[in-house]
């Protein structure tokens, strides 16, 4: 087993356990983590893209297909990968950023999200009211 944390999502970091063979993608899935995935995460899109901020040694190897696709994504970085093509496939803590373009799309997604988090923002000025 591995530990996938998303450091940025409105609840703070929440990760998750996960088997090894999972996608980052999948591992937000399994977290509520909000990881967009406009193209079903066939790796026909940018939209599940994050930054890995440790652990990226545990991730697959970086493929052609995926790289070619990064190339079109909004703020690439060294760290970048496409959370449906990396795998998780070594033991120990993977951490990462959600980026903004993966963010929105998840809530344009699920709009019944938007509409919740806007909401608790207008009350609270907080994506999460906090006790």
């Amino acid at each position: 087993m591995a530990t996938v944390r998303f450091l940025n999502t409105d609840d703070g970091a929440v990760e998750v356990e996960v088997p090894l063979g999972t996608t980052l993608l999948e591992a937000a899935q399994m977290a509520h983590a909000p990881e967009g995935s406009a193209c079903g995460g066939v790796c026909g899109c940018s939209t599940c893209h994050v930054h890995v901020k440790k652990g990226l040694p545990l991730l697959s190897e970086i493929e052609d297909e995926e790289n070619d696709i990064l190339d079109k994504a909004f703020d690439v970085e060294a760290s970048s990968r496409l959370g449906c093509q990396a795998k998780v496939e070594r033991e120990g803590l993977v951490e990462l950023f959600i980026t903004r373009e993966s963010y929105e799309t998840w809530y344009n997604e699920h709009p019944q999200e938007r509409h919740a988090r806007d909401e608790r923002i207008k009350l609270t000025g907080s994506p999460r009211s906090r006790p």
